[in-house]
């Protein structure tokens, strides 16, 4: 299994990059923060999971060891699979994540992608004593803040205009990659017009 690779990055979506590793390409799947914070062609290390599967081999990389770690444990959790773990760790710090199950936090983490009451109240029940040996570095003075990322912020103000979600995502799917939230509402403007 692949634990840890360090190269040059080659390519960038807002999921995933390919990273040059001494002339060979792999395919990492990374969430959306740190997509943001990466440059093609400069070098990258990443702490990978390598998920195995019958009809695919997918690799997950972090920058950081806490991520690597909440993403390893978020997989325990029943219902929670790879691409749900890492779309939390697209809107959370593993600090804040572990400060809500701490706190037995139901309303944030509520606010996460694809997690439900259902789902957090699971996170909370199975975590509850998984998460605190992993010393993060839980601060339960501050307020948690759930990050937001270009195409939620667009996402929010063309529903205010009152476009539909569903229409929404389909534009965004044609949209240039690394866009920001500008970016992004005039281009959605532009293309749904173009069907009025």
């Amino acid at each position: 299994m692949i634990g840890y690779l360090n190269g040059q990055i080659k390519f960038l979506s807002e999921d995933s990059c390919i990273l040059d590793v001494h002339g060979v390409g792999y395919r990492v799947f990374i969430d959306v923060l740190t997509a943001q914070d990466l440059k093609i062609g400069e070098t990258a290390e990443f702490f990978i999971h390598t998920a195995v599967r019958e009809d695919a081999i997918n690799l997950f990389g972090f920058k950081s060891r806490e991520n690597f770690e909440l993403f390893e444990l978020l997989l325990t959790v029943s219902g929670i699979g790879a691409k749900s773990a890492l779309a939390i760790l697209s809107k959370i710090s593993a600090a804040d994540f572990a400060a809500a199950v701490a706190r037995q936090d139901l309303k944030t983490l509520t606010k996460l992608p694809g997690v439900g009451k259902k789902s957090a109240e699971r996170i909370l029940l199975e975590l509850k004593d998984k998460i605190q040996p992993l010393k993060f570095p839980v601060e339960n003075s501050r307020p948690i803040v759930i990050q937001s990322t270009a195409q939620d912020e667009a996402t929010e103000a063309l529903e205010a205009l009152g476009y539909t979600s569903s229409e929404i995502a389909a534009i965004f799917q044609k949209a240039p990659p690394n866009a920001s939230t500008e970016q992004l509402i005039k281009f959605a403007l532009k293309e749904l017009n173009r069907f009025a």
